[in-house]
């Protein structure tokens, strides 16, 4: 029985490691909201920069995130720290 206990344990205890390193959460910030720029102007900033933005959204990890292109046309998803804009993470697709 308790060889049957342990080995339950185990296998729970693997699922949940794979699972919490199976989908990292990119951190931004831990500034409150109200430190936060504009989003509606944040995303005209990035236009007048050249980005084509299909998708704007607040991540769980305080980002400001954009799929869409580049000045040069490459598909590309950031992460952007909402305080001062700075780049967290890019991906070019």
């Amino acid at each position: 029985m308790n060889v049957y206990k342990l080995a339950l344990t185990a296998a729970a205890v693997a699922t949940l490691a794979a699972c919490s390193t199976a989908e990292e959460v990119t951190q931004c910030t831990s500034a409150p909201m109200s430190e936060w720029q504009d989003q509606a102007q944040f995303q005209q900033n990035l236009v007048s920069e050249g980005y084509a933005i299909n998708e704007f959204k607040v991540t769980e990890g305080n980002c400001y995130e954009i799929y869409g292109t580049d000045a040069d046309g490459n598909k590309v998803e950031i992460y952007f720290n909402p305080v001062n804009g700075e780049v967290v993470k890019r991906e070019a697709h």
